[in-house]
């Protein structure tokens, strides 16, 4: 494909040794980078969307794949950035299968957080009777990540949030000591203070939740 390449083109030729390093290093070495710094990326990545448009939009689906495949992170920033574009308003049912692929290839916070709200919320969305079956099986999954995204997914839908759903999820793992965990759910319930704040605050101080996430929920509201 054209836009892979000249993407990958494009990096090496830009690709920082030094940056490199301390990308890694912020990773915990999980990944291999270019040590391109994000709005260098960005920059050179739209610039090679623009000009392969058509070809990204036939196919983005297999674009993402192919890059989320590739060892250095910049390529599954990319791949992200462009599902999120392309799949908003088009998502079709069995793109769950390719969300959780996504999910559970390649997963640390920066990619998973990403997913879980851009775009495992935007498809449930766009499928609202597959939210239960989804979330459930995400939650009950041993994999720690499928279990952030099922907390996580809500966090851009402000007004339109299920708070039982959210509330339900924060306590399927309100003892969990994975840090990911008890983080996530601190997050999700910090994000909806912002539109719910009495009704977060009665949940979490009723809720026995760990101290991580009680702090992080409440971070933003006024208490006794």
């Amino acid at each position: 494909m054209n836009f892979i390449l000249a993407l990958e083109n494009a990096f090496k030729e830009n690709e920082n040794s030094e940056n490199a390093f301390a990308m890694a290093k912020y990773m915990k070495n999980n990944f291999s980078f270019f040590g391109i710094k994000t709005e260098e990326r960005r920059h050179l990545f739209k610039a090679i969307w623009k000009e392969n448009k058509q070809e990204v939009a036939a196919n983005a689906r297999a674009i993402a794949v192919a890059l989320y495949s590739k060892q250095e992170r910049e390529f599954h920033y990319c791949a992200i950035e462009i599902l999120i574009k392309e799949l908003k308003g088009n998502y079709k049912k069995e793109d769950i299968q390719l969300i959780e692929k996504l999910i559970l290839n390649n997963s640390w916070w920066d990619s998973v957080d990403t997913i879980a709200k851009y775009i495992l919320g935007e498809y449930l969305l766009e499928f609202p009777l597959e939210t239960k079956n989804v979330i459930e099986r995400f939650s009950k999954s041993e994999n720690m990540w499928l279990n952030r995204s099922a907390i996580l997914f809500q966090l851009n839908y402000k007004q339109k949030t299920n708070a039982d759903f959210l509330f339900s999820e924060c306590l399927k793992q309100a003892h969990s000591k994975e840090f990911f965990i008890q983080k996530a759910i601190g997050w999700a319930l910090r994000e909806y203070a912002k539109t719910n704040p009495e009704v977060v605050k009665k949940f979490v101080l009723e809720a026995n939740l760990k101290p991580l996430s009680t702090k992080e929920a409440l971070k933003n509201i006024c208490y006794p």
